[in-house]
């Protein structure tokens, strides 16, 4: 059955006749779910595998005849589900409940549903016109950050629906749509603002925009604009991002770099090692106020997260934002940021030739630049969360400064190479109790000349 739908009897609720009621299970969703009485009560103990069980007592009814008037049940609620959703009745549990019926007439289905229907206040179903009212919900709940990520997939969406020559609606939401709008944006979306055409989005890219329809959608069923739709083939796909972080010693390369021939980018330096330093995000590191610095601590509410996190001054983090921006952040926007950094990384000598490779379908794709060019203002959390791991600091206490919830959250930011994991297992052995540890014995030992 591919409907939600069970029967139920349970002996938590017998009644003083030693019966319990059997009804129909209706699971709309997770949270939300029906019990439809069917008026058939039997002993719990004669209900077994979802049926009335074949010895049940001759005084309880016949056996055969109770499992088919439940079967008949069943399609019947079947039935009501599918006029509704026909006729796009929106609050469709409601409706169930309101409708159901042990010896309800199907015959009488369509035009219950019909009347129903007809009594529903008219919704603007504009797929678009949703996009932006659900934008307008989100306006003072999230960061500007995540608006901008739901304009994206309003832009993807849009550019897929002129390269179909068709309108999108919620009812074209299927697996073909799910395909065709996977495929065109993996090769044939244009890429906005690039100076040379290019086609096509990282897979992980394009994994966000199926991610964000389906809590687009999600939420206008939650508030019954639109009728269920099942999106579980609606697959997010993702990809590892291949991203550098840079060492203790390439960040004091940086800090030290002379930059007396370029004193507008000294701001965009200091900024930097301070969110390596703090490994907050670019959005929190480029706010900090007066107010968030207190006893060597800087006290901080992560925009993004919405979670406090409390994070001791190094020396020079407390040189950059008392000597340096004298606890006045220079105001500075992200595009720029990644700009100026990379020419800062470039005048430092960070230039070890990198390569980096991502999927695009079925293909992989790979770029080569000097390290300096991966360099962005993600790079300073991405340090922060290496760095502290290479020296050993607890993961759980990293985790509190960094503001991660998850343990693979913060994995995900670790960037190590197999040298480094090899010198790290190499520092965890040396340290180790060396008692375990099986020793050869030479003596032990002889080669085929000795015992020759």
């Amino acid at each position: 059955m591919l409907l939600p739908l069970k029967l139920v009897c349970k002996s938590s609720k017998i009644r003083r006749d030693g019966t319990s009621l059997i009804f129909i299970q209706y699971c709309f969703n997770s949270e939300k779910r029906a019990l439809l009485n069917t008026e058939i009560a039997i002993p719990p103990a004669f209900w077994k595998r979802s049926r009335v069980a074949a010895n049940l007592p001759e005084a309880f009814g016949d056996s055969e005849v109770l499992n088919k008037r439940l079967k008949a049940m069943l399609r019947l609620v079947e039935d009501i589900i599918s006029h509704a959703v026909q006729k796009k009745i929106i609050d469709l549990l409601a409706f169930v409940k309101g409708t159901f019926k042990p010896d309800l007439d199907p015959e009488t289905l369509s035009p219950i549903a019909e009347e129903v229907a007809d009594r529903q206040p008219e919704t603007n179903l504009d797929f678009y016109f949703q996009i932006d009212d659900y934008i307008r919900c989100k306006t003072n709940k999230v960061t500007p950050g995540m608006l901008r990520v739901y304009k994206n997939m309003k832009d993807h969406l849009q550019a897929y629906q002129d390269h179909r020559k068709a309108t999108i609606t919620f009812n074209c939401l299927d697996f073909n749509f799910y395909e065709g709008l996977v495929d065109f944006l993996t090769f044939e979306y244009i890429q906005r603002r690039r100076k040379n055409v290019v086609k096509g989005l990282k897979t992980a890219t394009v994994g966000k925009t199926i991610k964000q329809l389906r809590i687009f959608v999600r939420d206008r069923v939650r508030r019954k604009i639109i009728p269920p739709i099942d999106l579980s083939d609606f697959k997010i796909l993702n990809e590892d991002s291949d991203a550098i972080y840079l060492s203790w010693k390439e960040i004091n390369q940086i800090y030290n770099t002379d930059l007396s021939d370029s004193p507008s980018l000294l701001p965009y330096r200091d900024l930097f090692v301070l969110g390596c330093l703090t490994g907050l995000r670019f959005s929190d590191f480029s706010n900090i106020t007066p107010e968030d610095i207190r006893e060597g601590m800087l006290r901080k509410k992560q925009e993004k997260s919405d979670h406090w996190v409390v994070i001791p001054l190094m020396d020079a983090a407390n040189e950059i934002l008392i000597n340096r921006f004298q606890k006045v952040i220079p105001i500075v926007n992200n595009p720029d940021f990644n700009v100026n950094i990379k020419e800062i990384g470039r005048l430092a000598g960070i230039c070890e030739t990198v390569k980096f490779s991502y999927k695009k379908g079925n293909q992989d794709i790979e770029v080569i630049k000097p390290k300096y060019g991966w360099i962005t203002s993600h790079t300073c959390r991405r340090s922060f969360c290496t760095n502290e791991f290479l020296a050993g600091t607890p993961v759980e206490l990293t985790m509190k400064i960094s503001g991660h919830k998850s343990l693979q959250d913060f994995y995900k930011y670790i960037r190590i190479s197999p040298e480094e994991a090899g010198r790290k297992i190499k520092e965890i052995w040396e340290n180790r109790d060396k008692t375990d540890i099986i020793k050869l014995k030479p003596d032990n030992y002889s080669t085929p000349s000795q015992t020759a």
